[in-house]
């Protein structure tokens, strides 16, 4: 692997290739851009292509192309569009805050011991910065996983996460509070201090004032998610369990839902009203120009075209014949015992299954996600993704 020699040189690879680091980034969730589409935005020239993979810009996994996982960090750090929590980074800035100022306390030389507290100085700006990111990443991990991941289970659990790391910013925010505020280093904070350092100071205590604020709204949106997700899932349940008593004519035997409809008088289950327009008395015996246009009306409902009804024919044999028509239907329950069986994915199984019939890519699709709404307790979703006919799929097995 070659090394780059100077930021010259790197900032050069960067900006001649910065059409294809461009997009390759912009796939960085999606694992689907592949070699010969790189060559194509390089107007295949191979040579350009194989000096980002030397220079460990581009890795190649397997068919695929995706950006080191430095420079992947350093473009989603810069642009703010990181959702990793990190919390370790606090704590080494901590760390180094704490040895910097044994250092410190402990030189002689004043040029020494003003190089240890410049180091200081740029961990507390760093631990400031890094804090008020962690929230917001986690503010928009919390928002992204509620709106957009649809299973429940992974859903609950990824919310469930973000309020551990909730937690650990906390503390993390009071153990660097509680070292600025001068009660664990006094004697480096009352040696040391200067303008700078004083602004710096400032400048960090109302980034975690800020920081505290935040996290309390955070904790109580995840309460506020979590007992959403509570409902629904009860919500969902019950409207399965209505779903396939109406699908086995036994919904009025097993449930209540006659009486508790009659019941319910709201107004979405009431016809709409409908209105007729009556003319008064008087309007009729002095208005001519209503009388009139009565008249007219009445005179076209009268010259309308009438319908003549057609008499049917004697002869009922055509429609007493017993016409008999077959129709092949897919048993959802013992499709699913047959994948309970084996251990190959649901979408791999299903294509290899021997359904009685031709079944069409879309029906087989179909069957895929009706299984996974009526069965996932008995399956295994996993995280990974395959596509097949320019069609995601989520890989899913026996439990």
């Amino acid at each position: 692997m070659k090394t780059f020699s100077s930021i010259k040189e790197l900032l050069a690879v960067l900006s001649r290739e910065q059409k294809l680091i461009t997009e390759i980034f912009e796939k960085r969730k999606v694992l689907s851009y592949r070699f010969d589409d790189a060559l194509e935005v390089l107007d295949y020239n191979e040579d350009k292509l194989r000096a980002l993979i030397e220079f460990a810009v581009i890795r190649e996994n397997g068919a695929y192309l995706e950006l080191d996982d430095q420079f992947l960090q350093f473009f989603e750090q810069i642009l703010e569009v990181n959702e990793e929590i990190n919390v370790s980074y606090i704590n080494e800035n901590l760390q180094s805050i704490r040895q910097n100022i044994l250092y410190y306390l402990q030189e002689n030389s004043e040029n020494r011991k003003y190089n240890y507290l410049r180091q200081v100085k740029s961990a507390l700006r760093k631990t400031g910065i890094i804090a008020i990111r962690n929230v917001v990443d986690l503010k928009r991990n919390i928002d992204n996983t509620f709106k957009n991941e649809p299973n429940y289970k992974i859903k609950k659990a990824k919310l469930e996460h973000l309020d551990l790391k909730r937690n650990d910013i906390a503390a993390l925010v009071a153990l660097t509070d509680h070292l600025i505020s001068g009660e664990e280093e006094q004697t480096f904070f009352k040696t040391a201090a200067d303008e700078e350092l004083q602004r710096i100071i400032i400048g960090l205590k109302s980034q975690l004032n800020s920081c505290r604020h935040n996290l309390i709204d955070i904790q109580m949106q995840i309460i506020e998610f979590l007992n959403r997700l509570k409902y629904q899932s009860g919500l969902l349940e019950k409207v399965r369990q209505l779903k396939y008593l109406k699908d086995q004519f036994e919904l009025r035997s097993k449930t209540n839902i006659v009486h508790v409809l009659s019941s319910n008088h709201a107004l979405v289950f009431e016809p709409n009203p409908a209105y007729s327009l009556k003319l008064s008395i008087d309007q009729l015996q002095n208005d001519d120009e209503t009388l009139e246009i009565i008249k007219r009306v009445v005179s076209r409902v009268r010259s309308g075209p009438r319908t003549r009804q057609v008499l049917s024919d004697n002869n009922l044999e055509d429609y007493l014949q017993d016409d008999v028509e077959e129709l092949a239907q897919i048993n959802l329950e013992e499709v699913k015992n047959s994948f309970l069986a084996g251990s190959n994915n649901l979408f791999d199984f299903l294509q290899a299954y021997d359904f009685g019939k031709p079944v069409s890519f879309e029906e087989l699709l179909t069957v895929y996600c009706q299984l996974i709404s009526q069965y996932d307790e008995h399956f295994r979703l996993t995280d990974e993704y395959q596509t097949r006919r320019k069609t995601e799929y989520l890989l899913i097995y026996p439990l």
